[in-house]
C-alpha cells in the first residue's frame, strides 16, 4: 500500500458545512481534501432544504388558483402531474450536485469519492469506487451530518421517512403523517396542498414542541383550515399491510388506512462507522460528537461540525460554523458565532417565521415581559374569499425594552423575519421599532405599529 497522502485538512462530509469549511480553508491557503461517498451537498441540498421548498411552492399553487377568481380571474379546471414535479426537481438537484463540485474545484480542493474512516487523530482511510486511499492530515473535520429515524414498532419496515418522500411512486392519494415537529408539519402541508388526504399524528398536546405557544396554537388552527387532518395525543402501535393498503393501528386501537405513512419523528447524528470511538472522539446522548467551543472534539486534531454535534439542527448554522473553523484553523481566529437570536422558518401553509424567544422562554430568563400580539386577515384575503389569518408577536424585555422575541405565522414569514433578524442581532428596543416607518400596505408593517401591548 503507498504511503499516505499529505494535507492540511481533511473534511468528512460533503454537506453544505463541509463544502463551506473546505473551500474557506482552501482559500486560506490550506492543502485541503474532502471525502464524500453519496451525492454533493449534503440533506439540505438532496432530501432536505432545498427539494422540500420547490414542492412547498408546487403545493402553494393550489391556493393561488382559488384566490384568483376573487380578483376576477377564471382559471377554469387544474390538474397536477407528480412525474412532472419529480423530474424537475430531480433535474434541479443535479444541476447544484455540479455547482458543489465546481466551487470545490474553483477553490483547489481534492474531491475523494468514497467512504472514509478515521484511523487514528492524522490519518484518514477512504474506500473508493476503485479500491482505497489514504491521507495523513494536521486537522480533521467531521460534518457528516444526520438521519432520519423511526421508533421500533411491528412494521416499521413498511413507513417511509422524509428522505423517501420526494420520489414517493405512484402519489399517495392518503397519506399519513407521524410528528409534530417542522419536517412533519411542513410535509403535512406540502401533500394536502398537491392533493392528498392528510391525516397527521402528534404523540404530545400540540405541535412544534419548543415554539411560541400561540405559534403553536395558531398554526395548529390554520393547518386545518387547510385541510390537514391533524389529531394530538395519538401514537401508532402497529402497521400492517392489507390489500393493497396500508393500516395503522393506534394505541387506543383504532385503525387509520393510508396509501403511504410518513415517520417524521425526529433526527440523529451520522457518527456511527467512521472509526471516531476507536480514535478516542467522545460522544453523547443520542449518539452526538462532542465538542467544545471551538468546535475541538477530546482529540485536538479532530473537529465536528453541523448536525453530527445534534445542537441546532440548521443549514445556515452549519455554515456559520464552518467559517469559525477554517479561520480558527488556517486564519486569523477572530470569528465567532454567537447562538442567541437565530431566525428560522418552517414552511406550513401558513409559513412559520421566528427568531429570538418564545414568551415562555423569555420570562424565565427575563422575568416581567411585555407582549405585543396582531392577528388578522391579510389584505390579499378580503378578495380572495380565503379564511387564512396572519399571526405576528412581539416578546419585550421590561426593563431593558429590547425585543427578545419576534414571531409570524403568515405569508412568507421567513422573507419578513430575516430582515428583524438584523436589527434583533444588533438589540433592537421596541422604541427603535416604534420609530422605524413602515412599509404600506404590507403584512411586514405590523412589526412597527404595534402600541398595545396584551400582556
Amino acid at each position: 500500500m503507498p504511503d499516505p497522502s499529505p494535507c492540511d485538512f481533511f473534511v468528512i462530509g460533503g454537506g453544505s458545512g463541509g463544502v463551506r469549511a473546505a473551500r474557506m480553508a482552501a482559500r486560506l491557503g490550506a492543502r485541503v481534501v474532502l471525502a464524500e461517498a453519496a451525492a454533493l451537498g449534503g440533506t439540505c441540498v438532496n432530501v432536505g432544504c432545498i427539494p422540500k421548498k420547490l414542492y412547498s411552492y408546487a403545493a402553494h399553487f393550489a391556493d393561488d388558483f382559488r384566490d384568483a377568481a376573487g380578483f376576477g380571474w377564471h382559471v377554469g379546471e387544474t390538474s397536477f402531474d407528480w412525474s412532472v414535479l419529480k423530474a424537475n426537481r430531480a433535474a434541479e438537484i443535479q444541476r447544484l450536485n455540479g455547482v458543489y463540485g465546481k466551487l470545490l474545484a474553483d477553490a483547489g480542493v481534492q474531491l475523494v469519492t468514497g467512504w472514509a474512516t478515521v484511523v487514528d487523530a492524522h490519518t484518514v482511510h477512504v474506500r473508493t469506487a476503485s479500491g482505497s486511499e489514504s491521507f495523513t492530515a494536521n486537522h480533521i473535520l467531521v460534518a457528516t451530518g444526520g438521519h432520519p429515524t423511526v421508533p421500533d414498532f411491528p412494521g416499521r419496515e413498511l413507513v417511509l421517512t422524509s428522505d423517501d418522500v420526494f420520489d414517493l411512486e405512484p402519489f399517495p392519494r392518503r397519506l399519513l403523517v407521524v410528528g409534530g415537529g417542522y419536517i412533519a408539519c411542513e410535509f403535512a402541508s406540502i401533500f394536502n396542498g398537491l392533493g392528498s388526504r392528510v391525516v397527521q399524528l402528534y404523540r404530545g398536546e400540540q405541535v412544534l414542541r419548543g415554539f411560541d405557544a400561540d405559534v403553536r396554537q395558531f398554526i395548529a388552527q390554520e393547518l386545518r383550515k387547510h385541510g390537514v387532518d391533524l389529531r394530538m395525543n395519538c401514537e401508532v402501535a402497529s402497521v400492517a399491510k392489507a390489500a393493497g393498503e396500508l393500516v395503522a393501528t393506534l394505541k387506543d386501537g383504532t385503525t387509520l388506512a393510508a396509501d403511504a405513512i410518513l415517520y417524521a419523528t425526529g433526527r440523529v447524528p451520522n457518527a456511527a462507522n467512521l472509526g471516531l470511538e476507536e480514535a478516542g472522539v467522545k460522544f453523547e446522548g443520542r449518539g452526538a460528537v462532542v465538542v467544545d467551543q471551538h468546535y475541538q472534539t477530546s482529540v485536538p486534531s479532530i473537529h465536528a461540525l453541523g448536525d453530527v454535534t445534534d445542537r441546532i439542527q440548521l443549514t445556515p448554522v452549519a455554515l456559520g460554523e464552518a467559517m469559525v473553523v477554517a479561520q480558527r484553523l488556517f486564519g486569523d481566529g477572530k470569528r465567532t458565532l454567537g447562538y442567541d437570536f437565530i431566525p428560522t422558518a418552517v414552511f406550513t401553509h401558513p409559513n412559520i417565521g421566528t427568531v429570538g424567544f418564545s414568551e415562555e422562554e423569555a420570562r424565565q430568563r427575563y422575568g416581567e415581559v411585555t407582549i405585543f400580539r396582531s392577528e388578522f386577515k391579510a389584505l390579499k384575503h378580503t378578495l380572495s374569499g380565503s379564511a387564512e389569518r396572519t399571526l405576528m408577536k412581539l416578546v419585550v424585555d421590561t426593563a431593558s425594552d429590547r425585543v427578545v422575541g419576534l414571531h409570524m405565522v403568515g405569508p412568507d414569514a421567513g422573507e419578513v423575519v430575516q430582515g428583524f433578524a438584523v436589527a434583533m442581532k444588533a438589540g433592537a428596543t421596541k422604541a427603535v421599532f416604534d420609530a422605524t416607518i413602515g412599509i404600506h400596505p404590507t403584512a411586514a408593517e405590523e412589526f412597527v405599529t404595534m402600541r398595545d401591548p396584551v400582556r
